[in-house]
């Protein structure tokens, strides 16, 4: 299991860091962890939600 912090998916995702903590805050975008004060990110959960993005659902499961 890897964990990648939220700049590191930040630069995943080519946005700002400050874009995947605000996902984070409305509920979406991948779901990450906190550990103590930082969140982590599950890699598992990085290719969970890019593939619910190119099976055509968005971040809640839902056809677009």
């Amino acid at each position: 299991m890897r964990y990648l912090t939220t700049a590191e998916v930040a630069e995943r995702y080519r946005t700002a860091e400050s874009t995947i903590r605000y996902w984070r805050q409305i509920g979406k975008g991948p779901r990450g962890i906190k550990i103590g004060k930082r969140v982590l990110y599950l890699e598992a959960e990085l290719l969970r939600y890019e593939r619910a993005l190119t099976e055509g659902r968005d971040e809640w499961g839902l056809a677009s």
